[in-house]
């Protein structure tokens, strides 16, 4: 049985963003979304030159190679981006996510790369079907965090992958659709400040456009951090009302749609205001359609009687310019506040040269000035036992814990790097490695070495003549029997190996460390 899509889409600039670097696409047959990354007039150009690649998808029937179609759209996408970088050196670093899904009625194509997210509804159960491509769901994969852990992460945004002209290896896969099923991709302006108990929830109610409105507005109460795309497709019977004409939002949209209300509620009408604020607004916004904005300042009011319409124009050019500015100065002493805050408050196990510390901050640079300091180190005593002190009191003779004193499974995670947390969990890291990790002391393999050296020269020494067996006869030894080959008589005989140089056999680093 064949079956057909119901869809929708929309984007929003958000809260705090002043251009719309998401692009997204909803057609019968092709579901897409990209995230633009690289400043002001470059990711959105991104973004829009992978989603003007894929468009075409939609106006065909797709053929049996869902993946295979929808790679070589992505690859077209990802030479326009390299050709326009080329083109306009300024645009360096440009880059997008992809997600999107081709359908043939019967089966969905799935292609992603970065970390916008493609969600299924089945059934009332909700299930990601692509998995971010970030450091830290790495670490999540790893083991080495929890899920969340990771949504609280401050390197939560660090992508491993993305279309930046350069050759990039999709993932790809093919899924079975079912009656009823909705598959959802959005931008991490939903992911992140939304939770996925809530989209569940929410993306199961009325129809896909209802259902993208109430995520929006979800992503604007929580905050709206980011510009926020939302895609729904619902598989519905062929013969069933679904959608005319394909829905283009965000950046590759002719139209700004990005800055339409969706519904008529306070968070809605608070990215309004915010957007109004700074200066952008769509033919949409003007309450006589024509395209001009008019605020409080340039219309006839009683605090304005006596001035001129000069004037009360400049005073709105003025309050124009002077708002953003304040707005801008208020979200970085608000992002500092919170950033100092977090300086402070987090630490992590690292290296420092070859040392192994406890470190103050997060991990990075900003301008080259690092973002951390070294906390605390540790002293190893004669027995391996590890005490942290902090870094500028450190006892006279401190024996440092360093890389090399640790077993390779620990070096490893040293230098991959441990989750972050409190003071005493950072603390607790360091001294299971003390305890688990440690390599034994150089003494205690030379010690080794010996006694095995002794015992060995112990089995090679010949027994002295008052410990031999007596002889046969009258005392004389019996005679000797002519030897078959030369080197069969006695005397002749190849010397026993040597045992190992005890001292040699010690390798601080390898195989022992060095105390002082």
């Amino acid at each position: 049985m064949s079956f057909a899509l119901d869809f929708f889409a929309r984007s929003d600039l958000g809260l705090v963003r002043d251009n719309n670097e998401d692009s997204a696409f909803a057609g019968p047959r092709l579901l897409a979304l990209a995230d633009g990354m690289g400043g002001h007039a470059a990711g959105e150009v991104a973004s829009q030159l992978m989603i003007g690649a894929l468009s075409p998808l939609d106006e065909d029937e797709p053929g049996s190679d869902l993946t295979g179609a929808l790679t070589q759209a992505m690859h077209a996408g990802n030479d326009s981006i390299a050709a326009s970088v080329k083109e306009d050196s300024r645009r360096e670093g440009m880059g997008c996510t992809l997600t999107a899904l081709l359908f043939d009625g019967r089966r969905v194509g799935l292609i992603h790369v970065g970390d916008s997210r493609a969600y299924l509804l089945r059934d009332g159960e909700l299930s990601q079907i692509t998995r971010d491509d970030t450091f830290v769901q790495s670490m999540v994969d790893e083991g080495r965090l929890s899920a969340d852990e990771a949504h609280s992460h401050p390197q939560r945004s660090l992508i491993l992958k993305a279309l930046t002209g350069q050759e990039v290896e999709p993932t790809t896969a093919v899924r079975e659709v079912r009656k009823g099923d909705r598959y959802l991709l959005c931008s991490d302006g939903l992911s992140d400040p939304v939770s996925e108990s809530t989209i569940r929830e929410t993306l199961g109610t009325g129809t896909p456009e209802e259902a993208v409105d109430k995520l929006i507005s979800l992503a604007l109460r929580s905050g709206g951090p980011d510009n926020v795309s939302v895609v729904v497709g619902e598989v519905v019977e062929e013969r069933a009302s679904t959608p005319a004409r394909p829905i283009v939002v965000g950046a590759a949209s002719s139209e700004s749609t990005d800055s339409i209300l969706v519904t008529d509620s306070a968070a809605a009408r608070a990215a309004a205001f915010a957007r109004s604020q700074r200066g952008v607004g769509t033919p949409k916004d003007s309450p006589d359609g024509s395209g001009e904005q008019t605020t409080q300042d340039s219309a006839a009011s009683p605090g304005a009687a006596g001035e001129g319409p000069g004037k009360a124009k400049a005073r709105s050019r003025k309050l124009r310019v002077v708002l953003p500015v304040l707005i801008a100065v208020l979200v970085v002493a608000v992002g500092a506040i919170v950033s100092a805050m977090l300086i402070r408050s987090n630490y992590f196990v690292a290296t420092d040269d070859s040392r192994v510390v406890v470190k103050q901050g997060i991990s990075g640079e900003v301008l080259g000035i690092s973002l951390s300091s070294v906390a605390q180190l540790g002293c190893l005593d004669s027995s391996g036992a590890l005490s942290l002190v902090d870094a500028d009191a450190a006892p006279e003779g401190c024996n440092v814990l360093t890389v090399g004193d640790l077993r390779n499974g620990a070096r490893a995670q040293v230098e991959g790097g441990l989750p972050s947390g409190s003071l005493a969990e950072a603390g607790a890291q360091i001294n299971r490695l003390a305890m688990d990790e440690l390599l034994p002391t150089c003494a205690q393999v030379e010690a080794e070495a010996l006694a095995a050296a002794t015992a060995a020269n112990a089995e090679r020494t010949p027994p002295s003549d008052a410990e031999r067996p007596p002889e046969d006869g009258e005392g004389d030894p019996p005679a000797e029997e002519p030897a078959e080959n030369p080197g069969d008589a006695p005397g002749e005989q190849a010397p026993a190996p040597a045992a190992p140089d005890p001292q040699q056999a010690a390798s601080p680093g390898v195989n022992c460390r060095a105390v002082n």
